[in-house]
This record gives structure tokens, sequence and C-alpha cells, in this order.
């Protein structure tokens, strides 16, 4: 057996595919129709991206000659500066022959050149085996090459359309105790006359949404990482819909996005959704989801259901979340381990 752990050219079409033909069938292998993979042109135009906020690199695992494995890592440019983000997949086939710990360990080691002490990565799970996955092979692998679960969270989707019964009741509410903001909602970029306020909410959502026992700083506040970002989604075929909230003085208080991809026609995943904290108890949160969604139904008719993630512990925007009708089907971990 000759195993070989080589960087990924995202430039070289034949060893991309190669590459995401493992990660989305390994992915769809643990959750079925409701995994959430990025699509191949999804993954092409971030492995490809040369901005300012981050750069994402690709190794191939090349066992006899064949790619079964696929690693990523993401560092941030800007901030975080010793956080490394991972994703490592396998082929069933070629599982417990050494290959995904191969890959870890590549992991590593070049985040460590790269000055990164604090490496974090994903695993998904089915809903039934519980907060901490015990027995789920993301999990259990992540265990054995010494990563800790740093926060749990649940995948829940909601069908679409939201009956405007439901979405009239929610937004009627609330609406009393939000009179002194007034609501904006748009799809694309980032209008500039809210771009500074836009970035400067969005910068925190790392900090002030719980992140459990993750070593993360807030990120950078960069009107130009906005821009590139969104440069970035136009190349992946996406497209973000957007709800603010702003207060008197005309300052983003509050957000709520949505993404839809032209490569996963009928679904749309929700982002973030964030409050700040010297404007809440005003029913905010639940007033800019509400109007997010009512704008996907008005200008995407076609999306059949919203994905989106919440930590165990946020019981707010969960119930925020059942009350718009979306319910359970997978889980997520964030696990961390800090390097020696």
């Amino acid at each position: 057996m000759t195993l070989e752990i080589r960087p990924l050219d995202p430039h070289d079409d034949a060893a991309l595919d190669a590459w995401h033909h493992v990660y989305l069938v390994s992915a769809r292998h643990e959750l079925g129709e409701v995994a959430t993979p990025w699509q191949l042109e999804e993954v092409r135009a971030m492995l490809q991206d040369t901005g300012s906020r981050a750069r994402s690199l690709g190794w191939s695992a090349v066992l006899d000659g064949a790619t079964v494995g696929a690693g990523w890592m993401r560092t941030p440019l800007l901030d975080n500066l010793e956080l490394a983000e991972i994703d490592v997949h396998v082929l069933p086939p070629a599982r417990r022959r050494g290959v995904g710990t191969a890959l870890v360990s590549r992991l590593e080691a070049e985040a460590r050149a790269r000055g990164r002490r604090v490496v974090t990565g994903l695993a998904s799970w089915p809903y039934d085996a519980g907060s901490a996955g015990s027995g789920a092979p993301g999990p259990e692998f992540a265990r054995a090459v010494g990563f800790d679960l740093a926060l749990s969270e649940v995948q829940r989707e909601l069908a679409m359309p939201v009956p405007a019964a439901v979405l009239a009741r929610l937004a009627d509410e609330a609406a009393g105790a939000h009179a002194a903001y007034t609501l904006r909602s748009w799809s694309g970029p980032v209008p500039d006359e809210l771009l500074e306020g836009w970035a400067r909410l969005t910068s925190t959502l790392v900090t002030e949404a719980p992140m459990g026992d993750l070593d993360m700083e807030q990120e950078a506040v960069s009107t130009d990482a906005v821009r590139e970002q969104e440069a970035l989604l136009e190349r992946q075929g996406r497209t973000k819909l957007n709800t603010v909230a702003l207060d008197a003085d005309g300052e983003v208080v509050a957000y709520s996005d949505l993404a839809t991809t032209i490569h996963e026609p009928g679904r749309a995943y929700q982002w973030g959704t964030l409050v700040a904290p010297a404007h809440r108890g005003h029913r905010l949160g639940v007033a800019v989801k509400v109007a997010n969604l009512r704008l996907v139904q008005s200008e995407r008719p076609d999306v059949a259901r919203v994905t989106t993630y919440n930590a165990e512990v946020n019981t707010h925007m969960v119930g925020v979340n059942e009350a718009l009708g979306f319910r359970p089907v997978a889980r997520l971990g964030d696990f961390q381990k800090r390097l020696g």
C-alpha cells in the first residue's frame, strides 16, 4: 500500500474533480439528502480566491494511485491569526486504513508552519445519535486524533413556503416592541450607505453568538473584506438575501441573511442572525428573520427548504426557529485541538 498526501492545485480540473468526489461522497454517506456539502464550482472559486480575508488550501490523499481522501485548511489573514480551520473526508471503503489520520497529521504540520496553534474542524452525525455523537464516525474519529468537542449544534430545516398567517402573526407580535426601528431588506450586495454598519455588526457574530469552548476572537471590521466576500459569492454562483434593523440614527443594529446557490435549486441556507447587545429586548431577532423569509418567498418562490444551524445552548434563537417551523434533522459538532 502506497499512500501520498499531495497539495491540491485548484487549477488542475482532474485533480479537483477527484478531490471533490471524495468530499461529496463522504458527506452524503453520513447524512444523505440533508447533507450540506459545497458544490464543485463553489469549492473551485474558494480555493482559487486570492483575497485578503483568508487563504484556503487543499490536499489529496492518494492511495495506490487513486484519490481516496480530501483535506482542506482555511487560515484567516485579518484576525484569529493563531487559528486554522480544517476538514477531512475519506471514501467509506478506504476508511480505517490510516488515510484520515495521515491527512490530519499533514494539515496540522501545515498549520504549525503558518504559525497556527489552534485547529478547529466540523463533524456531522445523525440527530438520533445525541449531542455528543457517541459512536458516530465523524465525532469518534475527531476524538481519536486528539480533538475535543467544543460546541454542539443542531441542524434544522424549514419547509417553504411558510404560511403567510404564521409570518404575519410573528411579525405582529414583535412589532410593538420595535416601533422605534426601521426594517430594510434587499437581495445581493450590501448598499453603500449600510456597508460600514454591516461590517461592524457582522464582525461580532463569532463572539456574540454562543461559541462554547471555541477559542475565537472578533473578526476584523473591514468594508473591503465585505466587498471581497461578495465578489467571491458571485463567482460561486451564490446570492444573498438580507434584512437589517436600523435605529433612529440609521445605524445597523440587527441583521439576518440567507444564501441561495444556482448549484442547488430549491435550497437556501440561513447564515447569520444577530442583534447588537445594546438593542436586545425589542424582538428584533424575530423581526429581521420574518422579514427575510418574506423576501425569500417573494423573490425566490422556487426555494422549497431552508437549512440552518443553532448551538444547543442558544435557546432564544432555537425558540424563534421552532416558532417559524424549523425541525431538527441532524447534528453538527465544532471540534478543537491546541497544537503543542
